[in-house]
């Protein structure tokens, strides 16, 4: 993989993270993930996002629940802290200062 693409999968990690501190209960599915990543100039297939919040899930960041085949990802304390930038895990994208 090129340099380029795993900045943009750690961004798109990162904008995961993000959008599921702003949501209500902390959760999300990959279906409304996949839309927001595309609002934010990312252009994943369906694919590419539940891959991307399988791999969030691996490190703790996230909890999965698989409904229909569609992924409910639920933000983790864990998460939360790496969205807001005080840990950092490799493979995601460090938020910029504020």
């Amino acid at each position: 993989m090129t340099k380029f693409a795993d900045y943009l999968r750690e961004d798109q990690r990162l904008v995961i993270l993000r959008v599921l501190v702003d949501m209500p209960s902390y959760r999300s599915n990959s279906s409304i993930l996949y839309s927001v990543l595309d609002q934010f100039g990312h252009s994943p297939s369906r694919d590419q996002v539940k891959s991307e919040i399988t791999w969030l899930a691996e490190q703790g960041l996230v909890e999965v629940e698989n409904i229909s085949e569609v992924l409910i990802a639920t933000l983790t304390a864990r998460g939360q802290d790496v969205a807001r930038g005080r840990v950092i895990v490799p493979g995601v994208k460090r938020p910029g200062a504020h």
